[in-house]
């Protein structure tokens, strides 16, 4: 599933998928390491509710859905907007939202792609190291 999104900063329209918002997630509410299933199963669940639109009624939410939709809203990817209509009899009526903060989504989405590659980078250089030179460079310097 994905939604397509408009961003500001580049102008162009990207598609928002599970696994960027994945990435998102792990990246904003938990720094410490937030399991990869649970950020994944926490990102279906809210793309469940988005489908192809980029913002939903809050009324389809239940308490606990909307406390996950509260805690992406305190870490930044959600954010809510209301309207404002006047009913036949005069009343005001107010209808809440929920939408994603896409440039906030693909800066974590950047970041962590970025840091992903500097980690497969920094592997690769020492993995490619026999364990036997080491001993090798630790007998040199013995000889010294």
């Amino acid at each position: 599933m994905a939604v397509l999104t408009k961003t500001k900063d580049i102008g162009l329209a990207g598609t928002l998928t599970v696994d960027d918002l994945t990435r998102a997630i792990k990246n904003s509410i938990d720094r410490s390491g937030m399991k990869e299933e649970e950020a994944r199963a926490m990102a279906q669940h809210v793309m469940n509710f988005f489908g192809y639109s980029e913002r939903i009624i809050d009324n389809v939410l239940e308490p606990e859905d909307r406390d996950a939709f509260y805690m992406l809203e305190d870490s930044g990817l959600l954010t809510t907007e209301r309207e404002e209509t006047t009913l036949y009899d005069g009343r005001e009526w107010r209808i809440h939202y929920w939408l994603f903060r896409k440039d906030k989504i693909l800066a974590l989405v950047k970041s962590a792609k970025a840091k992903e590659a500097m980690q497969g980078l920094e592997r690769s250089v020492y993995d490619e190291v026999p364990e036997d030179i080491w001993e090798l460079r630790e007998e040199e310097l013995a000889g010294e």
